[in-house]
């Protein structure tokens, strides 16, 4: 492949910055064609994004022998349902994180792609940005020594949408999100953990709704091991107290630590004896730009991508377990 043309099903929030502008602005890469079950809604995506072609559904859109790959931008509920004919197409596959509803729909869709021979990626864009790239440098050059925990504490609070059940978002929505802004958030700070200290061999959560602002868990701990036998510790809460906002990471070593953020980006520190070395970061305008550069490349032929089915199912399956008391 020489030009990548990308195809897009949904045009939701997540398309206007955050990655649809990335796909045109990518070298080597275009945005030729959108679908929606709102078709007014793709009409005006298409003409404001200058794409050249809007389909009335996914099935349309698939026929199009002029599209490479197809970017999934929909609410988790229906990851698996277009992944699956997206790969039946025969056409790689680029999905919004979570990767599926439940571990189970996400190991289909790497099996079926996997028997295909279907590429499959995911969008746990932070593998791609240079923050998380210094931070796991440090690790591995040995800056802090021997790992030895990481402790995750992230507290949120509750959008004024949350407290209204007439207002409430699709990401609290059981049935559409899944558990909520935990099955949203946490994977991407479970899957970085992933990329910078390694596979994360067991796990045990505790899940509880304790406001009752809505029906889904709005707090969550867990306990896990990696493979390397890192021991780690989460605390995620989405009623807190907005003046007690906190987003952190934690890694301890033999010989330093390392802090960091999942969200807010604040400046990575390295501390040792020798003193701290800080490293700041301006998020790229279009976040995931990084990671769909890396997915050009690897079309390509000319690198990789660092998220993958594989490496994004190993994330599913962590949340699966917290969630099995």
């Amino acid at each position: 492949m020489q030009n990548i043309r990308w195809g897009m099903i949904g045009v939701g929030d997540v398309t206007e910055v955050k990655s649809g502008p990335a796909f045109y602005k990518t070298p080597y890469s275009s945005l030729m064609a959108v679908t929606s079950r709102t078709k007014e809604k793709a009409v005006d995506y298409a003409l404001r994004h200058g794409v050249p072609n809007v389909y009335s559904d996914v099935a349309a859109l698939l026929t199009d022998s002029d599209i490479d790959i197809v970017y999934i931008a929909t609410p988790p509920s229906t990851h698996k349902e277009y992944a699956l004919q997206v790969i039946q197409a025969g056409k790689p596959v680029y999905v919004e994180k979570p990767m599926a509803m439940s571990f189970a729909e996400a190991k289909e869709m790497y099996d079926i792609a996997k028997q295909r021979g279907v590429p499959i990626f995911v969008a746990f864009y932070r593998r791609a940005l240079a923050y998380f790239m210094q931070i796991k440098q440090w690790v591995n050059e040995g800056k802090i020594g021997k790992i030895l925990a990481v402790a995750v504490r992230l507290i949120r609070a509750p959008h004024f949408s949350d407290l209204h059940p007439d207002t409430h978002r699709w990401r609290i929505k059981k049935e559409i999100g899944g558990e909520g802004y935990f099955v949203d958030m946490a994977p991407h700070t479970l899957d970085i953990l992933d990329y910078i200290l390694g596979p994360i061999a067991d796990v045990k959560g505790y899940v509880a709704n304790l406001a009752g602002n809505y029906e889904v868990s709005d707090s969550v701990c867990a306990s896990w091991r990696h493979n390397n036998g890192v021991l780690g510790i989460g605390t995620w809460t989405f009623s807190g107290f907005k003046e007690a906002e906190e987003d952190q990471i934690i890694i301890t070593g033999t010989e330093g630590e390392i802090r960091c953020s999942t969200f807010d980006f604040s400046p990575a520190t390295c501390i040792t004896t020798s003193g701290k070395q800080f490293y700041d970061f301006e998020k790229p305008i279009h976040i995931q730009q990084p990671l769909i550069e890396s997915i050009v490349q690897e079309l390509r032929g000319e690198g990789y991508c660092p998220s993958t089915g594989e490496s994004a199912l190993r994330t599913a399956a962590v949340m699966e377990k917290i969630f099995t008391i």
